[in-house]
């Protein structure tokens, strides 16, 4: 018996599978979280995180500072795209940090995958802010 293919319009045997037909998604499993690890996701939610945020991306005049100071693989210097504030010590290192001017940056998508590599020091990131 023949059947209508719903996804290439095409008439296929029936039990035949078409090759456009999607295929089905992984179903996504949720690690489980330690007491320090449901702190920190509660934290990256909170109304005090997205305020200091903001605060910080506005003291980095909503720019990369590691563009702006020429590090590693910087494409143009005065890049606004893609940014995120980024911990230069971790919360996971030391949670009571969270919120230090000192240790809060405005970094594009590329530095801050950089960053959290370890392919830019810390200190580095902290000379960078002060």
């Amino acid at each position: 018996m023949l059947k209508s293919c719903q996804y290439c319009g095409r008439i296929h045997k029936q039990g035949e599978e078409c090759k456009l037909k999607p295929k089905p998604k992984r179903k996504y499993y949720k690690k489980k979280l330690t007491e320090e690890n449901k702190e920190i996701e509660k934290f990256r939610w909170s109304k005090q995180w997205q305020r200091k945020r903001e605060y910080i991306k506005k003291r980095d005049n909503y720019m990369c500072v590691a563009c702006l100071l020429g590090l590693r693989d910087t494409a143009k210097r005065l890049n606004t795209v893609g940014l995120s504030v980024h911990h230069i010590i971790p919360l996971a290192v030391d949670f009571d940090k969270r919120l230090d001017n000192d240790n809060l940056i405005t970094l594009c998508s590329l530095h801050h995958r950089m960053a959290d590599n370890g392919e830019i020091e810390a200190d580095i990131l902290t000379k960078a802010i002060t």
